[in-house]
């Protein structure tokens, strides 16, 4: 049995990059299901559930800006010897600075539909983990701040009983988007089609490898 949420997130900026844009970012149209995912397992994540998307409901008008953003050039190499040998690492940003355009988000707002399943390594209390869920979020309680693709575009969250109603009327075709990533079969990105209706958009849909 599964068990379902409500919950409204907004923020300041969004980036939700494309995979098939090399240097420099750019977003994709509206949150991807992954990083609402991300958002969830911020609040409350244990062993015991998986969270599932069901839908994202768009509620401000789509809305790009260009910025730019200081980035680390490189990353540090698997095969760092020090990273073999349990040392630490570091990179320093005055050493390895690189400015890159990013084309993100400005003003988003969404209400998240989600579910999480049991997994059976820890008893059998749905209710539990649904009620805990719910009391960190109105207390605005999260094992790290949830943020919008990027750690410096933070998520603001609350607890939705009821939808607003979306700005967007009609269907509009976003085209492939990244729907997860599958960690069990080596990390494969998994793709799905994505159709909003009415500012809703249904990820509960065949995904692609």
């Amino acid at each position: 049995m599964s068990y379902g949420i409500k919950l409204r997130v907004w923020g300041d900026y969004a980036l939700f990059t494309r995979p098939e844009m090399k240097v420099e970012r750019v977003s994709y149209d509206v949150i991807t299901p992954s990083a609402a995912r991300g958002i969830l397992e911020a609040i409350y994540w244990k062993p015991a559930i998986r969270w599932f998307i069901d839908r994202i409901h768009v509620l401000r008008p789509v809305r790009f800006d260009n910025i730019r953003r200081n980035e680390l050039a490189n990353r540090v190499s698997v095969n760092n010897t020090d990273m073999k040998g349990g040392k630490p690492v570091c990179r320093y940003i005055e050493d390895d600075r690189q400015q890159r355009a990013s084309m993100v988000l400005r003003d988003v707002e969404y209400v998240i539909e989600a579910h999480f399943e049991l997994t059976g390594s820890d008893g059998n209390d749905p209710g539990k983990h649904l009620a805990i869920f719910e009391r960190r979020v109105k207390k605005g309680q999260c094992f790290h701040r949830p943020y919008f693709g990027c750690r410096e575009f933070p998520v603001s969250f609350e607890w939705c009983d009821k939808i607003p109603v979306s700005s967007f009327t009609g269907e509009q075709d976003l085209g492939f988007m990244l729907h997860d990533i599958d960690f069990a079969n080596d990390m494969t990105p998994c793709f799905f089609r994505a159709v909003m209706h009415d500012g809703v958009i249904d990820c509960r849909q065949e995904v692609v490898s």
